[in-house]
């Protein structure tokens, strides 16, 4: 949906030619300075691309995706994430694997929208103005396994997709009979927002991860890719044809500098970067990423009144690694929240794990002092310290393709 605000965007590129030249300068006077001067030629080529367009008021959201956006899907079905989840914003578990607040939730409260309720969240949801389908654990393509087996959602994207039909349908024939009157107040979104919408995707790290747990190398691995982002395209052309228009979509992370993956999967020390991540893995998260973007560009073709935006989470949260203590954090790859280890990931105790002690449970896998100043949440996901920086750095299109801010991503 667009406003009456008109936004203007000016890029531009120059080229510079840099040259040093011996010439004598006369003055005027007595004396014949000889001086040796350097000089600059500059060649420039000024492209202003001026892009007049509107920003967009999107009345609602609906995410599709992984742990990295859940607001609360996989606890609401499985079990809550336990303490210390939620501690920073919260101040208590809150359906989310972090300290506090996920990008999703940044993303909602830059169009003054309330935090998405989780689809399967079935107490205090309001679905008003967007729903949020993500559960932790959630791949592109199902796996054959299961939650307790493998820590794989079941709710994959296709999974996902059919939910928001549904959502969809039984929404329109709710208002039709009449339901909501009923109600207290309106829990259903308007009609018109389900074309008028965001929809928001970050998913995809599991499927790389899914590949290594079955021993599978990496170019096995990046063997698969391909099905993957068909069945991803599949999602989008669904989602389309049920009248969505706007696209943000997340590339996959650094999979290499979660202490998850370095934890389970020990690198020799020409494999880890200057970092302290794992070039292997993050060698694959970069070929998914291509041919992500790739994709992204065929369905541009494929749909042609569906504005697209690719988003490079990938660069963002590695550039935050990289320079860690440059942007005022701490502790590039360990966890915040943890019991003991290298990485202060332990996979067999992690964060809020507990223990029997004298007939009492003990936290054992505890927060750190103060995650304001962490990276890592608890070996796997972000702190919100974390989430918050990485949107501000994608809020204003300098990650996107095309490179246009969030709030115009109705254009195409």
């Amino acid at each position: 949906m667009k406003s009456t605000q008109p936004c203007v965007r000016i890029i531009a590129f120059f080229t510079f030619e840099i040259g040093a030249h011996r010439f004598d300068m006369d003055p005027v006077g007595e004396k014949k300075w000889r001086h040796i001067l350097s000089w600059i030629a500059i060649s420039m080529t000024l492209v202003v691309a001026v892009v007049d367009g509107r920003e967009c008021s999107f009345p609602a959201i609906f995410n599709l995706g992984d742990s990295n956006s859940d607001t609360g899907g996989l606890t609401a079905a499985f079990g809550p994430a336990p303490p210390p989840n939620g501690i920073t914003f919260f101040h208590s578990p809150a359906g989310r694997f972090s300290d506090g607040r996920l990008i999703i939730d940044f993303i909602a409260q830059s169009f003054d929208l309330p935090y998405l309720s989780a689809y399967l969240d079935s107490v205090g949801s309001n679905f008003t103005h967007g729903v949020n389908f993500a559960t932790a654990g959630s791949t592109v393509r199902r796996q054959n396994t299961t939650l307790f087996q493998s820590g794989y959602s079941p709710i994959s994207l296709d999974v996902q997709s059919v939910q928001l039909s549904e959502f969809k349908a039984r929404s329109k024939l709710a208002r039709k009979r009449g339901d909501l009157q009923t109600l207290k107040w309106e829990l259903l979104p308007k009609e018109e927002y389900f074309s008028e919408a965001l929809y928001t995707f970050d998913i995809g790290q599991n499927d790389i991860t899914a590949g290594y747990k079955l021993n599978m190398t990496s170019e096995q691995v990046k063997a698969y890719v391909p099905d993957v982002l068909t069945q991803f395209s599949n999602v989008i052309r669904n989602v389309y044809e049920e009248g969505g228009r706007s696209f943000w979509i997340h590339n996959t992370g650094p999979l290499g500098c979660l202490p998850y993956m370095l934890d389970r999967y020990p690198m020799s020390s020409d494999q880890i970067d200057k970092s302290g991540c794992a070039k292997p893995f993050n060698q694959v998260a970069q070929y998914f990423n291509r041919k992500l973007k790739d994709t992204v560009m065929q369905l541009r073709k494929q749909l042609p009144e569906a504005a697209i935006t690719y988003v490079d989470v990938y660069r963002v949260k590695y550039s935050l690694i990289s320079n860690a203590q440059k942007y005022g954090f701490e502790d590039r790859v360990i966890a915040c929240c943890g019991e003991g280890g290298k990485y202060n990931y332990n996979n067999a105790a992690r964060c809020g794990a507990t223990k029997v002690e004298n007939g009492k449970k003990v936290l054992i896998a505890k927060s750190c002092k103060d995650p304001s100043v962490r990276i890592i949440w608890d070996g796997i996901h972000y702190t919100e310290a974390a989430n918050y920086w990485i949107f501000q750095q994608i809020a204003n299109g300098s990650f996107s393709d095309p490179p246009l801010p969030l709030n115009m991503a109705c254009e195409f």
